[in-house]
């Protein structure tokens, strides 16, 4: 019995001994990135913006590896990942989708993958940058960078990395990675992703900017408090680059219903969830704009394999612009979430003159 217990005290000391090692190395190794880091040199000898009407598409891409046939075991399913076949599947809908959606201005892309188990090391940041290359300005900001994700214990979700992508027809002045405050302690904060927005700037004939922000707001952690501080450095921007007189553009997955949201009609026979959280209806002053559609959703649930009428559904990826921005048409393309747990969604603005 003695030697019972003193075997399982080695092993016991010895696991401790292990995971002390392992949390040391993965806070020796974690991402820490500047507040503000450039992600591209600006395009030299371009022209100002000479037009006021663009088109503009925002879609979580889920990494390629949330298709209809997952479920994921942080939303309450069981899954790590689904196959290689079908993440690489995914992923070429996914091309084919922004290939013939090429009348868009500015895609803002969230959760794309560099080298993830999850997505079986699929760079999809390099496939979607030579895709776009030639019509396109591409700059991608890392925002997760974790050597080894221990969970689940059964099948962890092992190496992650990834982040957002923001591409352009024209050429900018401006590309920087901003970053959001980290709302997490260590050490659950090693295991999350290092959240940020991108922005790129766009000098315009007429004399001011055409801002652009790319955001992917946090998940998973729901306090209020937390959160706001997150929304609030990216409001306080987007008010400083209005307040210069510039035209401001924030698109992306905010993790959130827009302020008191209420789908309309049938959802288009999707089964309607409300977000945890709702964006505060005096997070922007009135007169800047909401711009999202309520008739389809852009977000399912992932407790179960996607199907239509049974898993909650909901709207957390909008446009947010600028009083001197008009919203012209906004819609969410309800793909059945065949390829990603997200919808894409599209936006038409114009930039009001001056003196409107």
């Amino acid at each position: 019995m003695k030697k019972f217990i003193k075997y399982f005290f080695y092993i016991v000391l010895a696991g401790v001994i292990a995971f002390g090692l392992f949390l040391g190395w993965i806070t020796w190794v974690e991402y820490s990135p500047e507040p503000v880091e450039s992600l591209a040199k600006s395009v030299k000898d371009s022209k100002p913006l000479n037009r006021d009407t663009f088109n503009l598409m925002s879609w979580n891409i889920g990494y390629a590896g949330l298709g209809s046939e997952m479920d994921f075991f942080y939303d309450n399913g069981h899954h790590t990942r689904s196959t290689r076949e079908k993440v690489r599947q995914h992923a070429d809908n996914i091309k084919h989708f922004i290939q013939g959606n090429d009348s868009i201005d500015f895609w803002f892309i969230q959760e794309i993958d560099i080298d993830s188990k999850r997505s079986w090391q699929i760079n999809e940041v390099e496939e979607m940058t030579t895709l776009l290359d030639g019509n396109y300005e591409v700059v991608f900001a890392k925002n997760y960078d974790v050597p080894f994700v221990p969970v689940p214990f059964t099948d962890p979700l092992g190496h992650a990395k990834s982040g957002i992508l923001s591409a352009s027809k024209y050429p900018f002045s401006e590309a920087t990675r901003h970053a959001y405050p980290l709302i997490a302690p260590w050490p659950q904060r090693l295991f999350l992703l290092h959240r940020c927005y991108t922005l790129l700037r766009f000098p315009l004939e007429k004399g001011n900017d055409l801002v652009i922000i790319n955001t992917h707001n946090t998940a998973y952690i729901y306090d209020s408090t937390l959160r706001m501080k997150e929304l609030n450095i990216l409001r306080d921007k987007m008010m400083e680059e209005y307040g210069k007189g510039n035209y401001v553009i924030a698109g992306g997955d905010w993790n959130q219903n827009p302020p008191d949201f209420k789908p309309a009609g049938n959802f288009n026979g999707q089964h309607f969830v409300k977000a945890p959280l709702e964006l505060a209806a005096n997070a922007f002053s009135k007169n800047w704009k909401i711009a999202y559609d309520n008739k389809a959703p852009t977000n399912r649930q992932n407790n179960k394999p996607f199907v239509k009428g049974e898993n909650g559904t909901t709207v957390i990826d909008f446009f947010i612009l600028s009083p001197n921005v008009e919203l012209l048409k906004v819609k969410n393309i309800d793909l059945n979430f065949q390829d990603s747990d997200h919808n894409p969604v599209f936006a038409r603005v114009m930039l009001k003159p001056f003196g409107y």
